[in-house]
């Protein structure tokens, strides 16, 4: 079966899969709503008006206003820019990372593979949101530190997933054929074990994005996110959390929502990707 056909087979049982798609187009609808509204809807997320604080959503503020006067559409824009560029990155750095770490750990086999799965075992060991809490503690937060410190715990996953895939492709008749011709290890990892264990990092790096911007909503409701006048959703809501027996539902409901929905569209999408590989893998 050629590339093409393959992939088009693949295609066609995602779009067949209706909870893929409502996810697809969610994430599309979040990212165009974020990305490109601040350019139709213009507000000041800088300098604060006391003298619009927390006012109900009406005509001026379709979602009403918070604590400090922002126009709380406005910011919802800003933070879900900051919660989704931090979790695709975040997710993407650990879904790469743990792929190396856990096809060389699977490829190699014996003593290496051991020692690189003890430091996975023993990193998995501590619970990671406490591991998180603490070096945002220590560092000051900000994007690209938030995406190195969710990155630099959450491959752990991928690694483990990935090692098994290599333990079981080590052993093929190509890889085998390959080194018996001179290859070397490296190009073993680089030309086979990564492209056929392609599927599971591709479904895994969905469910990895997800969890990255769980991850920032928890420091962020902690208290350990981005700080103004950057704004993410977790923020956002624990802030909101704050005026919820005040009467002021707007700050808490529509950050908690997005937040919802967007880790829902990723799931979705990680249980369509995951059939049409499993569909391309079997018939190919």
């Amino acid at each position: 079966m050629s590339t093409l056909t393959s992939f088009r087979r693949g295609a066609g049982v995602f779009v067949e899969n209706r909870l893929a798609l409502v996810g697809a187009g969610i994430f599309v609808l979040l990212a165009a709503v974020c990305f490109l509204g601040p350019l139709v809807y213009h507000t000041d997320q800088v300098h604060t008006d006391l003298a619009s604080v927390h006012l109900p959503p009406g005509a001026g503020h379709p979602l009403g206003t918070d604590g400090v006067g922002y126009d709380q559409l406005g910011r919802m824009m800003l933070g879900g820019q900051t919660s989704i560029i931090v979790g695709l990155a975040a997710g993407l750095l650990a879904t790469a990372a743990g792929t190396l770490w856990g096809a060389v750990a699977g490829f190699a086999g014996g003593w290496v593979d051991s020692a690189m799965m003890r430091v996975v075992d023993a990193m998995m060991s501590i619970p990671a949101l406490f591991l998180f809490m603490l070096l945002a503690a220590i560092v000051t937060p900000s994007v690209p530190m938030l995406i190195v410190i969710i990155g630099a715990f959450a491959w752990l996953g991928p690694a483990r997933l990935v090692r098994g895939e290599a333990l079981s492709l080590r052993s093929r008749e190509y890889v085998q054929a390959m080194r018996g011709m001179g290859g070397t290890g490296g190009r073993a990892v680089r030309r086979h074990i990564v492209p056929n264990a392609i599927g599971t990092v591709i479904v895994n790096a969905t469910f990895q994005v997800a969890d990255a911007i769980l991850y920032v909503a928890y420091l962020s409701f902690l208290g350990l996110g981005v700080p103004p006048p950057a704004a993410n959703w977790g923020g956002m809501l624990s802030d909101g959390l704050a005026d919820t027996y005040s009467g002021h539902w707007w700050l808490l409901y529509p950050p908690g929502i997005a937040i919802i929905l967007i880790v829902l569209a990723f799931n979705f999408i990680g249980d369509g990707l995951r059939d049409a590989f499993e569909v391309r893998l079997r018939r190919r």
